[in-house]
């Protein structure tokens, strides 16, 4: 997982302190901060006039850095400063008194007919909403129609969350240190940030990784090694068995398309287990994938003595209420992998405990897959989860109480585990926003976890190879296309793994 850190604000701030104590002043790594800043706005602003906005605290200091770096590159600079000069303290002071220039008040500031603003008025740690003159000085940058270089983040936002509380800047791109912060991929930061280059300033990679960092960038990095590989002997039976439970005769298409999904991306075998009424319907539209009936937990409990069925899909268009919380728990006393979604999580609306006892006392490895509505249902009235804020934090909690891998999805997908292990998805589309996209990832997860993908791999590839069989595709998309996409988008995965 090394480089796929996100590094929240204390986290930041407890590397930049590992490596002043191992020698390096702070104002060295100010220095090369402050040097990336300038190199990204050289070519940002060509040879235009650049204003460089600093506020009072280290943020401010980087960007003292870059100013003096254009000017002695031979650039129009400007500088405005938000407050006293006088009350800069340490390295941000430091910086300051090697600026020769002039400096404004930025309260006065003006950014149009600027080729550049460099935004270098507050950091990550910014956890109040902007008030007064820096507000102003926030919307007269929005509305004057210039390219913004944030500094760490755009001024305003908060580098945890993503969240923007009032006033925030709208940047073109943003220049960040080390490791990209959740706030950078968690909406609206994502948007608000623009495109995010990641710069090193020299702490080691040691140090990083002795943070501990628990949050990562989803993406093949992360996961590619748990991928599965095919051998010479690999056939359908050691490539596992998937089962879908189907909805009535109204609801199958749901299942049919989760159960395509899980067997594009590599299941060997997949059944829909259907109920009697709903067979001829089924059957009607399935060739590869295998057709059984079940018609209740009864049955279900009978089919599962076939232990090499071993991964269980559950929700899409199963319906709601006790039968299918009976369905959930035959499957789940079973001890196979489950993935439940869609109806399996609104039929423990508010039984969230339930559902974790269930999970537990079974064993299973389990994860659920809930938007965001899904999600309030299930964990309504739980303490532990919190109804509102960071959707790191509301994820991770869910996983916690559930005892499973918890994908809260959306365009900035969260996938969770009960550890505390966590990835945001940084690739969502809105060509995602279609009927029965969500069936389909929930396949894709069945058919990673039957071929022996531990959970939280199997549900972080499964998104981001989901969103990325979307972007593939592109306008028109819907459901049944994203299964039809996959293999184009896993013959590239793997190519960059070493093939099969």
């Amino acid at each position: 997982m090394a480089g796929t850190e996100l590094l929240t604000t204390d986290e930041m701030r407890r590397a930049d302190a590992a490596v002043m104590a191992a020698g390096t002043p702070g104002l060295e790594l100010m220095r090369r901060a402050g040097t990336a800043v300038a190199e990204r706005a050289r070519a940002l602003a060509g040879d235009g006039r650049i204003l460089v906005l600093c506020g009072p605290g280290n943020n401010g200091g980087d960007g003292f850095v870059a100013a003096t770096h254009l000017a002695e590159a031979g650039r129009a600079v400007e500088v405005a400063l938000l407050g006293p000069r006088d009350a800069l303290t340490g390295d941000a002071a430091a910086a300051a008194s090697a600026w020769t220039g002039p400096v404004a008040d930025a309260a006065g500031a003006e950014p149009a007919g600027f080729a550049l603003v460099i935004d270098a008025l507050f950091g990550a740690g910014l956890s109040r909403p902007l008030e007064g003159a820096a507000a102003s000085l926030v919307a007269r940058v929005n509305a004057a129609g210039v390219p913004v270089l944030a500094v760490d983040v755009p001024s305003g936002l908060d580098g945890d969350t993503g969240a923007a509380a009032g006033a925030v800047v709208a940047a073109t791109e943003t220049v960040t240190f080390v490791r990209p912060k959740p706030g950078h991929l968690l909406l609206p930061g994502r948007r608000l940030c623009g495109p995010v280059a990641v710069a090193g300033i020299g702490i080691p990679e040691a140090i990083v990784a002795g943070i501990g960092a628990q949050a990562h960038v989803n993406g093949p990095d992360l996961w590619g090694t748990a991928f599965p590989r095919l051998a010479e002997e690999s056939h359908k039976y050691t490539r596992g068995h998937a089962v879908v439970l189907s909805g009535p005769a109204h609801r199958t298409g749901a299942a049919r398309l989760a159960a395509r999904g899980a067997l594009r991306i590599g299941a060997g075998l997949v059944t829909v287990l259907s109920p009697m009424p709903a067979l001829p319907e089924n059957a009607a539209q399935l060739t590869a994938i295998m057709l059984r009936p079940c018609d209740g937990a009864d049955d279900l409990d009978d089919i599962l003595t076939d232990e090499r069925l071993n991964t269980i899909v559950a929700g899409p268009g199963l319906g709601t209420g006790a039968p299918t919380r009976d369905l959930v728990r035959v499957a789940a006393e079973a001890g196979r992998r489950l993935v439940l979604d869609a109806d399996a999580l609104t039929s423990f609306t508010g039984k969230a405990d339930e559902l974790a006892g269930m999970i537990a006392a079974g064993e299973a490895h389990a994860v659920a897959t809930p938007h965001e509505g899904e999600f309030a249902r299930l964990f309504r009235g739980v303490a532990a989860v919190p109804a509102e804020g960071s959707k790191l934090v509301r994820a991770r909690a869910a996983a916690s109480v559930l005892g499973a891998v918890v994908v809260l999805k959306g365009p900035d997908t969260v996938i969770a585990a009960p550890d505390g292990l966590a990835a945001i998805n940084p690739n969502g589309t809105p060509w995602l926003g279609t009927a029965g996209s969500g069936d389909v990832l929930c396949g894709f997860i069945g058919g990673l976890l039957a071929q022996g993908v531990a959970p939280f791999e199997a549900a972080a590839a499964a998104v981001w190879l989901h969103a990325a069989a979307a972007r593939r595709h592109g306008p028109g998309l819907i459901a049944e296309d994203l299964p039809e996409m996959m293999p184009g988008v896993l013959a590239e995965v793997l190519d960059g793994f070493g093939g099969m």
